[in-house]
């Protein structure tokens, strides 16, 4: 069989504010959760998996493949919520969203912390 992507764990500040945030963003479906973890499913059987750990939090960087109608739900969502936005990892572009890779992209922060972005087509 070949390597398939499974789950990751994502650190957070409090486990049931970052699941939320991101439910809410993809659209994601609970999953059932035990231990330390907060789950929910995305397609292809991938989970995500939050979890507060002792330690300070390093931030990390996570890149969701959308299609074209649920990034629209979920740029608004953002900006709905008044989440700082940039369309470039650099931060120099605030307010605004690419165009690249011929798709759409925006970047942002999770509320503990780590580098989020959202595009519509793939880089490869």
């Amino acid at each position: 069989m070949p390597a398939t992507f499974n789950h990751t764990i994502i650190a957070s500040k409090d486990r049931q504010e970052s699941a939320r945030f991101y439910r809410d963003l993809l659209e994601a479906a609970e999953a059932p959760s035990w231990g330390p973890f907060t789950n929910l499913q995305l397609d292809q059987g991938v989970l995500l998996q939050f979890a507060e750990p002792p330690v300070e939090i390093q931030m990390q960087h996570y890149a969701f493949l959308l299609d074209d109608e649920l990034f629209d739900r979920a740029y608004e969502r953002l900006r709905e919520r008044g989440v700082t936005h940039w369309a470039d990892p650099q931060m120099r572009r605030p307010g605004e969203i690419n165009h690249e890779h011929g798709g759409r992209g925006v970047y942002f922060k999770d509320p503990a912390g780590h580098a989020v972005e959202l595009i519509t087509r793939p880089y490869l």
